[in-house]
């Protein structure tokens, strides 16, 4: 007997053993088909991945999103980046256990379906903030196969990410009305701010808005989107997270009155950026956000001063490693009237007189002359080139030092003959500095001395940022990823302090107040430009931390009455150096210069090598007053037709001529006109429209004249 039980009782083992093998098996297939199900149908993850492009500072500070490819204006948020209180009534509010389900939730479901078979319908819903999120990465009819699908997703969903991953989505991808997506998108346009600083009312506001994005939207619904709201902060007092004097006070808050437009800081470098890289998602720039906004607020104010059409760009750089951190195309990217669109830091410009600097430094650094040198301004002949001064006076003798503070044209295009245009040219192409040549221009020339050359204003700030650091250029940075490019020597050290030297002793524009306390004063090095025709204003200048470019004129290239950079550009430079953060330590007492390096000569012209004291142009340059020919007038062409009308008003007609012997007398329609006899440009006001005739005659009886067509 007790054999016969020992088999049983093995027997019993045996088949106990068998079924346990037997349930391991049904455990591992349902594990495998689970495992290949999620593999053939992994959570749809696709609307994660067409999401706005964010533009950042170096901060991480949002500068300006782009709507999704869609329209949507959908912004990527984890929860880290949203206020915790927010989290905390969101989860109060949807989904109570959200934390300690995995993905369904078993008590709301039982829930559901007791209030549905008592009462036939459904009372209240059991969907989890997963399942909800399922929805918004998935979305299908409200159905019961729809529902199930969304349990075993949200299962799945669990499964792949955490709490905070799959809250995250759902904070990305909610609806809030239009195309507003995501609780970041949200708070920008209803609040004007980053979700990580919301009030209660605020956050209510935003935790009632996914449940009928389009009924309580607070832009077309306001009583609608105030009483969602205030239902969102009555539960919250009763859950306890609001007491009975927080919820009378936030609960009489009033609702967002409008929509509010995107953030639009640093537009035209955010747009640069976007369009040189679509397919990433975040761009973090050097831009500093704090200065960024300084700069564009500057722009605005002294935007007002100026006419219709006009516009200002400024570009600020930090100078040790060549960082955008300002960025200002234009005074406004929307602003089509002043052709905002248009980015002009890479607009290309004449620049005027501002590569005088370049050409005064490499002649120093070719021993031609010493800023004491001698040099002389008189009329010169160059082939067929006659340059003069833009006061069209001569001013005899004058150190290089002075011909270049002076901003004298004769002396630089002197130096240029000497130098080459060529070979400036090259300077300035290692440096990534392409001149843009006249469209009739085979090679370089001696007018690029004069502006008769295209470059940008980011050309510019390249340029002067080098003088900043001893003659060695880089190219700029924008982006916090762009590594520093490679350094090139435009300039010997010599050179960019006897430049520097010199530019600091500038003196500072008009109506420009020096501060009591000398210790504070900023003191920059700087030179201005103005182009033909006052076209371009121009204002450069740099310490030892910072160079800022700014420009002044009209994107359109049309003619600006009397505008230069002196007077127009030059305020604005220093305005802007106001907005950088004061030097501090000896920095602060010390000029841009500093300390003379090695083998600078400190001197009087006397004191200098006598191959330094004087410099001789070449012998071809020198011409008499008998070579100067009769005048040619250049604007207006003759035959040309003038739009001058402006809506209501008529526009003055600028007038130029070059050759002749001064003084000039200008006549139209035979009558005598009231100008500067000393100068070559003049203004006239029509005072009708039609045919007209413009004539000047110089000092010699010679005359040049052209009929026009002003409509």
């Amino acid at each position: 007997m007790k054999r016969e039980g020992d088999r049983i009782q093995r027997g019993a083992g045996g088949s106990r053993r068998r079924r346990l093998a037997l349930a391991l098996l049904l455990l591992g297939i349902a594990l495998a088909a689970v495992a290949g199900l999620d593999r053939l149908f992994p959570p749809e993850l696709g609307r994660l991945r067409n999401l706005s492009v964010l533009v950042e500072d170096s901060n991480g500070q949002l500068l300006r999103p782009f709507a999704a490819a869609d329209g949507a204006w959908r912004l990527p948020v984890t929860v880290q980046a949203v206020d915790p209180r927010f989290l905390q009534m969101l989860v109060a509010y949807e989904d109570r256990r959200f934390h300690w389900h995995a993905g369904v939730d078993p008590l709301a479901v039982l829930r559901a379906a007791w209030q549905w078979a008592r009462t036939g319908s459904v009372v209240s819903g059991a969907s989890t903030l997963t399942m909800q999120t399922v929805r918004l990465l998935e979305p299908r009819p409200r159905t019961l196969q729809s529902k199930l699908i969304e349990m075993l997703r949200a299962v799945q969903l669990e499964a792949h990410f955490s709490k905070s991953e799959i809250l995250g989505i759902y904070l990305t991808l909610a609806p809030y009305g239009g195309n507003l997506e995501g609780v970041r998108a949200a708070s920008l346009f209803y609040f004007g701010k980053e979700p990580l600083h919301l009030t209660d009312a605020e956050a209510a506001m935003l935790v009632a808005l996914p449940q009928s994005p389009e009924r309580v939207r607070p832009d077309r619904n306001p009583v609608a989107a105030r009483e969602a709201r205030n239902h969102v902060l009555a539960r919250m007092e009763d859950a306890g997270l609001l007491d009975a004097a927080a919820f009378a006070e936030t609960s009489g808050e009033p609702v967002p009155p409008g929509r509010r437009e995107a953030p639009m800081v640093a537009a035209h470098l955010a747009d640069r950026l976007r369009r040189a890289d679509p397919a990433t998602a975040a761009i973090r720039t050097t831009i500093e956000a704090s200065l960024q906004r300084g700069l564009e607020a500057l722009v605005a104010r002294r935007q007002s001063e100026l006419e219709n059409g006009a516009t200002i760009a400024i570009l600020a750089v930090h100078n040790s490693d060549r960082t955008v951190r300002g960025y200002v195309g234009s005074t406004g990217i929307l602003d089509s009237g002043r052709y905002g669109p248009i980015d002009m830091v890479t607009a290309v410009r004449s620049p005027g007189s501002t590569l005088k600097p370049f050409i005064y430094g490499l002649a120093f650094d070719g021993l031609f002359i010493h800023p004491e040198t001698i040099m002389v301004d008189r009329p010169m002949r160059f082939g067929d080139y006659a340059p003069r001064n833009f006061d069209n006076r001569f001013h005899g003798e004058v150190t290089a030092r002075e011909a270049l503070q002076m901003s004298l044209n004769l002396p630089a295009v002197a130096l240029l003959d000497r130098i080459g245009p060529l070979e400036l040219a090259r300077r300035f192409g290692l440096s990534g500095v392409a001149l843009r040549l006249p469209a009739a221009a085979e090679q370089p020339g001696l007018p690029i001395a004069l502006g008769g050359v295209g470059v940008t204003l980011q050309d510019l700030v390249t340029l002067y940022a080098g003088l900043a650091n001893g003659g060695v250029t880089m190219p700029l940075r924008f982006r916090a990823d762009q590594e520093a490019g490679d350094s090139q020597v435009l300039m010997s050290p010599l050179a960019a302090w006897y430049v520097t030297h010199i530019l600091e002793d500038m003196p500072p524009p008009p109506n420009r107040l020096i501060a009591s306390d000398g210790r504070r004063q900023r003191q920059i090095a700087y030179k201005t430009g103005t182009s033909y025709g006052f076209r371009d204003a121009w204002a450069i200048g740099y310490d030892r931390d910072w160079t800022i470019g700014v420009w002044v004129g009209r994107p359109d290239g049309s003619f600006s009455p009397g505008r230069m950079g002196r007077d127009a550009a030059a305020p604005l430079l220093y305005e802007a150096f106001d907005l950088l953060p004061p030097p501090t330590g000896a920095a602060a007492l010390m000029k841009p210069s500093g300390a003379a390096p090695v083998g600078a000569i400190l001197a009087s012209n006397s004191e200098l090598p006598p191959a330094l004291r004087r410099f001789q142009p070449a012998a071809s340059a020198w011409r008499s007053p008998s070579a100067v020919q009769g005048p040619n007038l250049t604007f207006p062409q003759d035959g040309a037709v003038v739009e001058l009308r402006s809506g209501d008003r008529i526009e003055s007609l600028p007038l130029e001529v070059t050759g002749g012997e001064l003084p000039l007398i200008w006549l139209v329609n035979g009558r005598p006109l009231s100008t500067q006899p000393w100068r070559r440009q003049a203004e006239w006001l029509p005072d009708g429209l039609g045919e007209t005739r413009i004539t000047v005659i110089d000092k010699a009886g010679r005359s040049a004249s052209a009929e026009i067509w002003i409509q």
